[in-house]
């Protein structure tokens, strides 16, 4: 809802000593729940947060163009010919780079030009995904990009979440539970792991809402767990027998390397299980609960919710 009003008419001296009317100007107080005027650019709108981001944008009135490198609305990290397009029309934009793949990517010089671009476009807010590591792995720092999004003139918010949930039921772990055995280098080291949902509200709200400028935001779950506490979790939820199994760091890249993983994301994705291991982001935050107003959903409901869906069945 926006409400119109009116200017009271007067009168103004020019220049030139004469005197004219000034006509009323309208002016709109805007309904702050109100989000039919912005149009939100979602970078990666098919992926594990893109997706759950785009309908919550959607429910709360946004028009959204969600990006991908093959969907109807373009974007290719690697191709800056898709930026400009990708950006038409677009007041804000969620930014997910793309330093978890094989091969080398200079996160900070593309997201610096793609915020510069963007801000030229008239892009007023962004929110950037990144991960809550600040040390280098696999000779990456996956939080590159943040200077570059810091320093571009626009409202910007960081997001910077711990190990997904989904990571369990949708992503690289699902074959080897369904498999039975979950092979990593992390030990017996703590992550709070979050739920995907809870960053894509996060950012919903980061994107549409004000007060989130400047603002870095650390994404965790209510409690840290092993990687062992997981799995028995989820074993125990499916009533099968799975396990979790240490392994060393060279063991697990070896490993990797058997089934013609590239030897450098290899090695990335080893070093990331390593800051597990050492519990580098074991203590849980209260970012999700300041944001949302409650708090971050608990492991063992998002493990009751997925075996409800049978994405363990074999």
């Amino acid at each position: 809802m926006t409400t119109t009003m009116t200017h009271t008419p007067g009168t103004t001296t020019g220049t030139s000593g004469t005197t004219r009317a000034v006509t009323a100007a309208p002016y709109v107080v805007k309904d702050p729940d109100d989000h039919s005027d912005t149009t939100v650019l979602v970078l990666g709108g098919t992926g594990k947060t893109g997706r759950r981001l785009v309908p919550l944008l959607k429910d709360h009135g946004a028009r959204v163009r969600a990006a991908s490198r093959r969907g109807p609305v373009r974007f290719d990290w690697d191709d800056p010919n898709t930026w400009e397009p990708a950006l038409d029309g677009a007041d804000a934009v969620y930014l997910v780079d793309a330093q978890d793949r094989p091969g080398q990517w200079d996160a900070e010089a593309s997201i610096r030009a793609f915020a510069g671009l963007a801000v030229d476009r008239g892009v007023r807010r962004m929110v950037l995904l990144q991960a809550r590591v600040t040390e280098q792995v696999g000779g990456k720092s996956l939080i590159a990009g943040e200077r570059g999004v810091r320093e571009c003139g626009a409202e910007w918010t960081v997001l910077r979440p711990n190990w997904f949930f989904q990571n369990f039921d949708e992503g690289v772990f699902l074959d080897c539970v369904l498999a039975g055995e979950l092979p990593l280098p992390a030990g017996d080291g703590l992550e709070p792991f979050v739920d995907a949902d809870d960053v894509a509200a996060v950012a919903a709200a980061a994107l549409l809402e004000d007060g989130h400028a400047g603002r870095t935001y650390e994404l965790s779950g209510p409690r840290a767990l092993t990687f062992g506490q997981v799995i028995d979790t989820i074993a125990h939820a499916t009533g099968r027998d799975v396990r979790y199994h240490p392994v060393t760091h060279q063991e697990y890249v070896d490993e990797l390397l058997c089934y013609d993983v590239a030897a450098d994301y290899a090695l990335f994705l080893a070093d990331l299980a390593a800051q597990i291991r050492d519990s580098k982001n074991a203590e849980p935050t209260d970012d999700v609960r300041r944001v949302l107003g409650r708090e971050p959903r608990d492991f063992d409901d998002f493990v009751k919710d997925a075996v409800a869906r049978g994405v363990w069945d074999l």
